[in-house]
């Protein structure tokens, strides 16, 4: 069947033309099915129908195929019915508990990327994996499907470091810290970073503050090997861009399989040609690894699974009963990293966990006694020096000290009820007041905690802060920290006998 193209420009999660109800009928199509549209290339695409937007003879095309295929208003395509693709048939397989073979995986990858699936079958390939999961050979495959759908960052200086958290403590503020070490040593760190998606914030949320996150890759190389190291954000690139498209599925699943979280995070590190990786496995209650026994199946998973693609990683399972440092929002956790550059000693969980996570990388470069190494450029002032510099090869301002960056003006504090020693703070509540407050979209949102576990409280002192850059969001982050307590708040009496 010929028909006439129109394009339209309405956002979707799920690109598909929209062709005539009567239309449909005659393909012999409905929802969800799939058409072969023959234009200039030869091209697969879902269907939608409608009888109110469109007359008959015509097909909808979304303005992501209006530019991928080269087509404009008036063109006349050639549509016929297609079948559902192979990739079904391996979906069901991995649903029904079996091995996928190198083709089969690379056929689900290359199909979700190319729209041929629909988001309820990307959904059931999910739900499979969380269900039955991948062997790490199963998931090498899938990791470098992943890379292939992209581009790939090849380096003429090695070796490549890189560093990533697996995430899931709020305030986790120190990959600008381990970055600068990293590369006032010496080493090259070419860092990319995710916005948060259910998280308070994410890396790209406060560097975006005070420098340039979107960079090319073509940018990203230059910058990489002219200062040592950058700080960008993963999605401004086209790097495993299947994973993204994956996230947007996963996220109202509210589910990670562990093959999907490995192949993500390994494929862009591939991409960005990393040939030696530390990762950061935050262990804790209310984060995403709550047991050193499950931190532990994580070390064993990226270990192994580096060693199947050529690279050498190495992981480290941190602290994360609580928050790092005592900011949560981006300008808030931008100004208290800054401040830690500068050559304040507080608060102490940052300066200690960032020289950590910074002395096992140059040490993985062959510098010994990493840790003292890595104190020693921090303290030294050479981190920071970097830091400025990789800051002003990105677009920002050379000169950044953390007294630049201003929080939200609207703040309400929380205030302790009893004395006592702080028990506990719930990781899950102050993502969700630091959400309510505004962040990450609203810079100057967020939290400053100022008691952490063990810390003496009395009666009346400010435990809490809460800032925003709007007055209702404020009130309401207030009235819902007041309902959730993130902070309990204990005596040294448990109980009379």
């Amino acid at each position: 069947m010929k028909l006439k193209v129109r394009s339209y420009d309405l956002d979707s999660s799920e690109p598909a033309v929209i062709i005539h109800d009567d239309d449909c009928r005659e393909l012999g199509v409905k929802v969800h099915d799939r058409v072969r549209i023959t234009s200039r290339d030869v091209w697969i695409s879902l269907v939608d129908n409608s009888d109110t937007i469109l007359e008959r003879g015509e097909i909808l095309v979304p303005n992501i195929y209006i530019r991928r295929h080269g087509l404009k208003d008036g063109d006349i395509v050639d549509v016929i019915h297609s079948p559902k693709p192979d990739s079904v048939v391996y979906i069901r397989k991995k649903m029904d508990g079996k091995k996928l073979e190198k083709d089969e995986i690379c056929a689900v990858v290359n199909d979700i990327l190319e729209a041929k699936l629909s988001n309820i079958e990307v959904s059931a390939w999910l739900t499979s994996l969380y269900i039955n999961g991948m062997d790490l050979e199963e998931i090498a495959y899938f990791t470098n499907a992943m890379v292939d759908t992209g581009e790939r960052i090849v380096f003429d200086r090695e070796p490549v470091f890189d560093f990533h958290s697996v995430g899931g403590v709020p305030g986790n503020k120190v990959t600008p810290i381990v970055v600068s070490i990293v590369a006032a040593a010496g080493l090259m760190l070419p860092k990319t970073s995710s916005r948060a998606i259910s998280s308070a914030c994410g890396t790209s949320d406060f560097v975006e503050t005070f420098c340039n996150v979107e960079l090319s890759a073509e940018q990203v190389k230059k910058i990489s090997e002219d200062v040592g190291a950058v700080f960008a954000w993963g999605g401004s690139m086209n790097l495993a861009p299947v994973d993204d498209i994956v996230i947007k599925v996963e996220n109202p699943l509210g589910i990670n399989p562990r093959a999907q979280m490995l192949a993500s995070i390994m494929s862009k590190k591939l991409a960005i040609g990393a040939n030696n990786l530390l990762v950061d496995i935050p262990m804790g209650a209310g984060t995403k690894i709550p047991t050193l026994n499950v931190a532990r199946a994580y070390v064993r998973d990226f270990t192994e699974l580096g060693d199947k693609l050529g690279m050498h990683v190495e992981c480290a399972i941190t602290y994360a009963d609580q928050p790092v440092g005592q900011a949560v929002g981006p300008i808030l956790e931008a100004r208290e990293c800054i401040r830690v550059l500068e050559g304040e000693n507080h608060p102490g969980s940052v300066v200690e966990k960032a020289c950590a996570l910074a002395g096992m990388i140059l040490e993985m470069g062959g510098i010994p006694n990493g840790v003292d190494k890595a104190h020693e450029l921090l303290e030294s002032g050479a981190a920071m020096t970097k830091f400025r510099e990789i800051v002003a090869a990105q677009g920002g301002n050379y000169d950044i000290k953390s007294s630049d960056l201003v929080p939200g003006k609207y703040t309400q504090d929380i205030v302790a009820t009893k004395s006592g020693y702080v028990h506990s703070i719930d990781n899950k509540a102050i993502v969700q007041i630091a959400r309510a407050s505004g962040s990450p979209s609203d810079k100057g949102a967020g939290l400053l905690i100022f008691k952490k576990r063990g810390q003496r409280v009395e009666k009346g002192d400010v435990i809490l802060r809460i800032h925003a850059d709007n007055e209702a969001k404020c009130v309401r982050a207030k009235e819902l920290a007041l309902r959730l307590t993130p902070i309990s708040i204990e005596g040294m009496l448990i109980e009379k006998g």
